[in-house]
């Protein structure tokens, strides 16, 4: 696989855009949330240089989400195109075009959201494949927390013309689920292989790398070249605990020095932000230095985090070492941070 983000002097960086996820949302006060020209609540987007309106149904505005605030935009433009709406594929289309032309490898899905029953989720899946696959030769990346919904998705694939081509993704395989392992291996697929444990989330470096490293050898097993491993040690929110960011970041370096060149390691890096103001920045700094310890790959949105910037920014700056503070650790409780950031001295970068 070749990511288009290698192209002039930028290090080699697989992206798997993670943008086609049902569980996207813009706030309702956003400029995205606006009016249509017939005055009905609409999710705003530009198609081909022209502004478009995406309704806002009435049923998502019973919802709970809606009532805090939030607007699952993908899962109302699924919906709608899922119905037959054309104005719910031209959102989808943009989405995926804009993921396209910004460097994405892979294009990750996911319907988690769109239903708690797992017909009506191993539908969407199978309908979204279909649309995404009729919009870009991009491999896709099959996402969700149930197998049986990857593997909806996985064999939507024979329905589709034009033969095989580039590997599919599987996201994701852990020890709690080396059953997903069988999936990738019967479909020629890559796989994400987390440091998930068998009972729950890893506490230490150790612990990341040792499990990861143990899926890693059961996919070796069922006969997963390691080229088509993409090893993720699990991001976890810097707001939550200040240690997080050096965890995972020892993970990364410590998993690349056992395996090799050979195998690839990636990582939902904006996890890393939740609960934190000036996302993107922290967001950019962590790739970069997830980049330096070993990380060829990660799970992004390659629209609003411009890898050519990222391997380009300015260390001496006050934003950059700030943010490296937060994320290493050596701002306790990220205090310096949020006060800067409440003083307006972390805007403009």
């Amino acid at each position: 696989m070749t990511s288009s983000s290698e192209q002039g002097s930028r290090p080699p960086f697989i992206i798997i855009g993670e943008n086609v996820h049902a569980t996207r949302v813009f706030l309702r006060k956003g400029k995205r949330i606006t009016s249509d020209p017939d005055d009905n609540e609409a999710i705003s987007y530009r198609d081909g240089g022209e502004e478009r309106f995406l309704p806002i149904p009435d049923t998502v505005k019973t919802t709970q989400d809606y009532e805090e605030g939030r607007v699952k935009h993908v899962q109302v433009a699924i919906r709608a195109a899922m119905a037959g709406d054309d104005e719910g594929h031209r959102y989808l289309r943009s989405i995926v075009q804009r993921q396209e032309r910004a460097g994405a490898a892979f294009l990750d899905l996911n319907v988690d959201e769109i239903s708690v029953n797992v017909a009506e989720q191993q539908e969407a899946m199978r309908f979204l494949v279909h649309t995404v696959a009729g919009i870009s030769d991009l491999p896709l990346s099959i996402d969700s927390s149930l197998v049986d919904i990857i593997r909806a998705g996985l064999e939507a694939r024979a329905d589709l013309p034009g033969g095989a081509g580039e590997p599919w993704m599987l996201n994701s395989a852990s020890l709690e689920r080396l059953d997903a392992l069988d999936l990738a291996a019967t479909h020629s697929a890559c796989v994400v292989a987390t440091a998930a444990g068998e009972e729950g989330m890893p506490d230490t470096p150790d612990e990341r790398v040792a499990n990861a490293s143990r899926v890693v050898e059961a996919a070796v097993e069922r006969g997963i070249p390691l080229d088509r491993i993409y090893i993720d040690p699990l991001v976890f929110p810097i707001s939550v605990d200040s240690r997080f960011g050096n965890d995972c970041l020892a993970a990364v370096k410590q998993l690349r020095d056992r395996f090799g060149s050979e195998v690839h390691v990636t990582g939902g890096f904006s996890n890393v932000s939740f609960g934190m103001p000036q996302r993107r920045l922290i967001n950019d700094t962590f790739v970069l230095l997830a980049f330096e310890r070993g990380a060829d790959s990660g799970i992004v949105d390659p629209v609003t985090s411009h890898l050519d910037e990222v391997f380009d920014m300015d260390r001496d700056s006050v934003r950059y070492r700030m943010a490296e503070d937060v994320l290493l650790g050596r701002d306790e409780y990220c205090a310096a941070f949020l006060r800067a950031h409440r003083n307006g001295e972390l805007d403009g970068g």
